[in-house]
């Protein structure tokens, strides 16, 4: 039964997180243990988390470091991998991808703040052939969740992904025509698998640079990551609680 269709409570949820560090503060959170054998192919580096809070079975799915070079395996090819490894191996009933991103200040947003998103679109897979054009944009709704965004007290943005983390000025111009607010590396691929598969996905995104200020992008992400990632896990948290006891049509 697609998860789409289920009547009762949420009772199995995949959170994809793409980065160790946005990762660990969730895990200690809800006190989840690495599964030894994940249910993965052999030799992927993807990481599962598991554990169980109130009536929730949670799994957290972290892509891992890359097997050559060490660093956490960012970027849309490897969260669209675990998201479909994920959902077919634990067959969830809603997907959080939780993550960091950067923000427009002209936009409304600043550093700390936390984001549930509407739309999720990309910016760079630019294929100026018609209709070529919108498969490239990709434009998917996430999961509407008016009920907990007003519970929550929690602010709604679209958001734009690319494959880098610096913005080129052809990005820019897309990132515009996308109307987003915060731009990421994973969330429109994790759309785009989940909306595949039917089953319904969140995003919550916390910023940690203004793509629009002053400061060079690396160095404003590396030096507000610890502090957002605080503010990311605490806004995990309230979603899981909301989410506890509740069916899909209650969000």
């Amino acid at each position: 039964m697609a998860a789409l269709e289920k009547k009762g409570p949420i009772s199995n949820i995949v959170i994809v997180i793409a980065m160790q560090t946005e990762a660990l503060p969730v895990v200690n959170r809800f006190h989840l243990t690495e599964d030894p054998h994940p249910p993965f192919p052999q030799g992927v580096p993807w990481v599962r988390y598991r554990g169980t809070y109130k009536d929730l079975n949670i799994n957290l799915i972290w892509p891992g470091k890359d097997p050559v070079l060490g660093v956490d395996s960012v970027g849309t090819i490897s969260s669209a991998l675990v998201t479909y490894a994920a959902i077919q191996a634990l067959q969830p009933d809603l997907i959080i991808n939780a993550g960091t991103a950067g923000g427009f200040k002209a936009k409304g947003a600043s550093i700390g703040d936390v984001f549930i998103v509407s739309d999720c679109a990309f910016h760079d897979r630019r294929i100026p052939i018609p209709v070529f054009d919108l498969y490239g944009v990709g434009l998917r709704k996430a999961f509407e969740t008016p009920n907990l965004v007003k519970e929550l007290n929690l602010k709604v943005a679209k958001l734009s992904t690319g494959d880098s983390l610096d913005m080129t000025q052809q990005d820019e111009s897309s990132i515009i025509a996308n109307d987003a607010t915060v731009k990421d590396m994973e969330g429109a691929a994790i759309a785009y698998v989940a909306d595949l598969l039917k089953v319904p996905a969140i995003f919550v995104k916390a910023v940690t640079d203004i793509i629009d200020g002053d400061k060079p992008t690396a160095e404003e992400f590396l030096q507000n990551l610890a502090a957002v990632t605080a503010a990311l896990d605490l806004a995990v948290e309230q979603v899981i609680n909301f989410i506890s006891g509740k069916c899909i049509s209650e969000f």
